[in-house]
C-alpha cells in the first residue's frame, strides 16, 4: 500500500522510541514509510524528503528527535504537510532538552509537538491516523474503535486491585 505517514527519526538509535508510533500505526491500519533522517549529520537528504512528501503521497510526517532535535522543525520548514514532533528522551536532560527544542517553533512553522518518549511516539501515530481519517473513512472507523475499546476496558476492569 501507499504509505500516507512518513514515520522519520534523527538516529537508528531513536526507534526504540518511535516504534511505539509504527505500532499504533499499524493497529490502526495507516500505512507507513519509516526512515532515518538527520538534520545534521544528513541536510541534503532531510530538505529532499521534505520537499518530495507531499509528492509521494504522504499526508502526515512523525518526526522524532533527541537533544538539539531540529529534525521536526526542519521539516515543517521545507513542506507543508502537518509534521508531529516526538521528543526523544535523552540522557542529558531526561528528553527536556528535545521538549523544549521542538515546541520552542518560530510563528509561521507549526509543528504539533507531543509528549516525551513512548506516550508521544504512541500519541503521534494515534493523531496521524485521526489526520487521516478526515478523508478515509476505515481509518476514522478504525480510530474510533480503538477509542471505544480503550474505553470498555476501563469501564470493565474498575477495581485496580482486581487482578
Amino acid at each position: 500500500m501507499q504509505p500516507l505517514v512518513g514515520l522519520i527519526m534523527g538516529s537508528k538509535s531513536d526507534w526504540p522510541t518511535m516504534e511505539h508510533a509504527a505500532e499504533m500505526l499499524d493497529k490502526l491500519g495507516v500505512p507507513y514509510e519509516t526512515k532515518v533522517v538527520s538534520a545534521h549529520r544528513t541536510p541534503d537528504l532531510l530538505f529532499d524528503y521534505a520537499k518530495t512528501a507531499s509528492d509521494r503521497g504522504l499526508k502526515v510526517v512523525i518526526a522524532g528527535a533527541g537533544g538539539a532535535a531540529h529534525l521536526p522543525g526542519m521539516v515543517a520548514s521545507q513542506t507543508s504537510l502537518p509534521v508531529l514532533g516526538v521528543p526523544i528522551q535523552s540522557k542529558a536532560l531526561n528528553g527536556l532538552d528535545s521538549l523544549l527544542s521542538i515546541v520552542q517553533m518560530p510563528g509561521g512553522i507549526a509543528v504539533g509537538t507531543l509528549a516525551i518518549g513512548k506516550a508521544g511516539a504512541t500519541n503521534a501515530g494515534l493523531l496521524a491516523a485521526q489526520i487521516i481519517g478526515t478523508f478515509k473513512d476505515d481509518v476514522r472507523k478504525a480510530v474510533d474503535e480503538f477509542r471505544a475499546n480503550q474505553t470498555q476496558t476501563i469501564l470493565d476492569n474498575p477495581d485496580p486491585s482486581d487482578q
